[in-house]
């Protein structure tokens, strides 16, 4: 196993569960933080803007995932990379964004 791989699986697991918010409040019409909004990352982008960035994260996570290595579903390893990397990136975007939207304040414990 390399390391490298791993490190792969970590950031396409980031990628893939940023995706998620982006989709779906693109498919349901609504807009939400990108990094093209006015003021980057705190405005709101179209659902349009959302979908497409939303996609473009599946595409890089899968290429991280799926073209680097050998990625092995039933390898322990693997799974934890990509389901840390998914996790780090779940934590940091819910405390970066709550104070936007009604979650976590930074100062909340």
């Amino acid at each position: 196993m390399q390391w490298m791989d791993l490190v792969s699986y970590l950031f396409g697991g980031a990628f893939l569960a940023n995706a998620i918010p982006h989709v779906v409040s693109g498919l349901m019409g609504r807009s939400f933080q990108s990094p093209f909004a006015k003021p980057r990352g705190e405005g709101h982008s179209s659902s349009t803007v959302n979908v497409l960035w939303g996609f473009l994260n599946v595409a890089i996570g899968y290429l991280l995932v799926l073209r680097v290595g050998n990625f092995d579903p039933r390898s322990t390893a693997d799974i934890v990379a990509l389901g840390l990397g998914a996790l780090l990136i779940g934590l940091f975007l819910a405390r970066r964004f709550g104070q936007f939207n009604g979650g976590n304040s930074p100062g909340d414990g």
